[in-house]
């Protein structure tokens, strides 16, 4: 870890250590700062110790609150680069550079690791600090600083978790660091006991957290226990489906049943012993005819600030507006030129769309035909890509999450709406007119594939593209319906109360309930919670994260060695080809990151994992 980012506790520097971490020189650092409280002088009462808080909460937001970029691992989404929210943290630092390719992206995450690092010793410094206090506070304050150190201890598990999720064993550290000596020499902590220290931290949050945070954003009972939960069931698919690339674990089925045990009975308190719903009662709400947008399901709406506070957001982290510098970049990542200028970095695949079943079937359409529009009826043949008719009657997620041809938004410029702005694939920007009504198309030339994304894209003007006020989810409760799903079968097939939670997160979409075939086996039953996991949680990170679990790679594109698959767009043009003749070894680092040389240079004692050697 660098020099400045461990001894900048020593000055006491409590809410803006990231902005000080590139100016400050070694001379500097060894100061008692003029300007702010030094750390004799802090740490004297609850208002101190919540202050502190709010500085971590405010540095480890931007470790998690662009997570749809690691979508780009999967099959469905495309990021075009990082964006350009390079120099400072609270605007994603830690996302950019990565390689957010489907193939081959294991390296390029210095940035991470460094800045998740950063997060460990922000948590940490809070829960040392405010132990100190504990032993000479009054009764009445006690709750409220165990209070604080609960959810700092959350914090440090949330980025523990993300560690060893992506890099498997990893030098852990509980305590701050006041001098690199203290960590030149660190080895890698093996991957279980970094897991049982995350559990232990989950379980301490659990016991002190509120059952409900009175104030938006911080962390609840139902949180830590859904965030342990995810940990007990990331654990188990390690130990059921192994984690070869990381040679120091050997999975055993046993532990995996126990974990799978352990998280179903995790999240079944999550669910059943809060009062917890889905958002708007998970009724699917009203659903725009094709080409109009005036009334949108409820599911958009969940990803909009009109959600901020719902039950269904177990955690999530806020967001200020305008003129704050920590409103969040959603708009600017998700949306085109006529929307504030924004620069559409991630957008749908084509091939999401054929994930998006028939609201009068339950199950698949038959798939979309790709059409060049210059095709004579290619407008209106049956099946067509092109065709906004082959759209009709589908999960009403569809319309929340993409945009297809002819499909309308709410333009913005400079604060101010310009009105509906059509979609219509590679016309940007361009007069149109569309039942007698003039329009300008939605100008996206960052799209190669006939979509766009309209989930995280708000409707309404008033605030710039980086400015948004969007509470981004890190534990939603339809996840944890999933998880459940997921770790209940497992163990003993499809249950009735898990196939029920499953229908629920499918009604949402207007969908009827799943057909008895698709219940009639453990294999049938996983397929289908996979399904809605695809549609439900699409573009909020989890993809990537699941495939990996499941050693599902291979099974979603093709073998090593295959002659690759192609993603193409609604025209049918062959846009990228991933997986082409790839070795196994570049499979296997597509399952664990690269340990990041610079920091193995500065510590000859941190091995690097194998497929990276």
């Amino acid at each position: 870890m660098k020099l400045t980012t461990v001894k900048i506790y020593i000055a006491g520097m409590l809410c803006l250590w990231a902005f000080f971490t590139s100016s400050c020189t070694k001379d500097l650092l060894h100061r008692e700062p003029t300007t702010e409280l030094g750390t004799a002088s802090f740490w004297k009462t609850e208002a101190d110790a919540t202050y502190a808080l709010m500085g971590a909460y405010a540095d480890i937001r931007p470790l998690f609150d662009r997570d749809y970029y690691f979508d780009g691992q999967g099959e469905y989404i495309r990021t075009r680069g990082t964006s350009t929210a390079s120099g400072n943290l609270q605007k994603g630092d830690a996302y950019n550079g990565g390689d957010y390719s489907p193939s081959g992206y294991g390296d390029n995450f210095d940035k991470m690791y460094e800045h998740l690092y950063g997060g460990v010793h922000r948590a940490n410094y809070v829960i040392e600090n405010v132990r100190k206090m504990l032993p000479s506070v009054s009764e009445t304050s006690l709750p409220q600083l165990e209070r604080v150190v609960a959810e700092a201890r959350l914090l440090r598990a949330m980025v523990y978790f993300r560690l060893i999720s992506m890099w498997g064993d990893v030098p852990y550290i509980d305590h701050v660091i006041y001098d690199n000596s203290e960590v030149a020499n660190m080895t890698r902590t093996p991957l279980a006991q970094v897991k049982d220290s995350i559990l232990a931290d989950l379980t301490y949050a659990f016991d002190k957290l509120p059952v409900k945070a009175p104030e938006l954003g911080r962390a609840s009972k139902p949180a830590a226990l859904a965030f342990r939960g995810k940990v007990q069931l990331y654990w188990a698919c390690w130990n059921k489906f192994g984690w070869p690339e990381l040679d120091t674990f050997t999975p055993d089925e046993g532990k995996g049943n126990e974990a799978y045990k352990a998280a179903a009975d995790d999240f079944n308190k999550v669910i059943n012993d809060y009062g917890l719903t889905l958002f708007r009662g998970g009724e699917p709400g009203e659903c725009d005819v094709l080409g109009k947008a005036d009334k949108l399901p409820n599911y958009y709406y969940l990803f909009t600030s009109v959600a901020n506070g719902d039950a269904e957001m177990i955690m999530s982290f806020t967001h200020g507006g305008t003129g704050t510098n920590q409103g969040e970049e959603l708009m600017r990542d998700v949306a085109g030129r006529s929307h504030e200028g924004s620069q559409c970095w991630v957008s749908p695949r084509y091939e999401i769309a054929d994930r998006y079943q028939s609201t009068i079937t339950g199950d698949f359409a038959p798939k979309l035909i790709p059409m060049n529009p210059t095709t004579a009826g290619a407008r209106t043949a049956p099946n067509s890509a092109v065709n906004p008719q082959s759209y009709a009657n589908r999960d009403y997620r569809m319309k929340s999450s993409i945009m297809w041809d002819f499909e309308v938004s709410v333009g913005m410029i400079s604060l101010k709406s310009t009105g509906w702005v059509p979609f219509i694939y590679k016309t940007w920007n361009q007069p149109v007119t569309i039942d007698g009504v003039k329009y300008t198309t939605y100008n996206t030339d960052g799209c190669n594939s006939g979509y766009v994304l309209r989930k995280f894209l708000r409707n309404t003007a008033g605030l710039g593209r980086s400015d948004g006020t969007y509470s981004y989810p890190v534990m939603r409760l339809a996840d944890v319906y999933l998880m459940y799903a997921e770790a209940t079968n497992a163990i003993n097939g499809p249950q009735a109360d898990a196939i029920a939670l499953v229908n629920r997160v499918r009604h949402r979409g207007n969908l009827p309930p799943l057909a008895g075939d698709k219940t009639a086996s453990k294999e049938a039953f996983f397929s289908a919670i996979e399904q809605e996991r695809i549609v439900e949680l699409f573009g909020e990170g989890q993809r990537s994260f699941d495939i990996r679990r499941w050693r599902a790679i291979e099974r979603v594109w093709n073998p090593p060695y295959g002659n690759g698959v192609w993603r193409i767009d609604s025209y049918g043009v062959q846009m990228s080809r991933y997986f082409q003749n790839m070795s196994e070894r570049e499979y296997q680092q597509c399952y664990i990151f690269r340990i990041p040389p610079g920091e193995r240079n500065r510590n000859p004692n941190l091995t690097q994992n194998t497929p990276w050697l």
